[in-house]
């Protein structure tokens, strides 16, 4: 498979880009309540990734979309359960499945390192699910750290939202 193009989405594929979202977060719906699925998929299909500020980065192969990211800039209320952050977070990685394994989901966090780090930012954070086990994985290897005092439950059901950040 040839090298990803990582650039930011233009507006006509954001409809695609949020499909594609909650298709590659569904499998998780097998082990969620609905409760918490149903807050998953409005935080995935939502408008939040074209609010101010907000990077939205896809990840090209040929002429086809195979993932994307948002990064949200310091001080913005990204989550309802939560007071905003001093750091700019990553959020709503997702790689369409034909795309797994060929480092679509590295290329687009380092995306956002990388421009974390030339907004002049010593920190950039993020939060996942508990039942997010690749993620979680992808995210360490990077040398994301537990903050758990960021944390949090968005549907009440005792599956944590878990808090990351990497020092840059």
């Amino acid at each position: 498979m040839s090298t990803a193009i990582i650039r930011d989405a233009r507006r006509e594929e954001i409809p695609l880009i949020r499909q594609q979202r909650v298709e590659a977060y569904e499998p998780y719906s097998q082990v969620l309540t609905n409760e918490h699925w149903h807050a998953l998929k409005g935080t995935l299909s939502s408008e939040n990734d074209t609010k101010e500020g907000v990077d939205l980065i896809v990840a090209q192969l040929g002429e086809e979309i195979v993932g994307s990211v948002v990064l949200f800039p310091a001080e913005t209320d990204a989550y309802e359960w939560i007071d905003a952050l001093q750091y700019p977070e990553l959020r709503m990685l997702a790689v369409v499945p034909k795309g797994r394994g060929h480092g679509i989901g590295k290329a687009l966090v380092q995306e956002c390192i990388n421009r974390t780090k030339q907004r002049g930012y010593t920190k950039m954070g993020l939060h996942t699910g508990e039942f997010m086990k690749s993620a979680i994985q992808l995210y360490e290897q990077f040398g994301f750290k537990r903050v758990p005092e960021h944390d949090f439950q968005p549907a009440d059901d005792g599956v944590n939202v878990r808090a990351y950040v990497l020092e840059l």
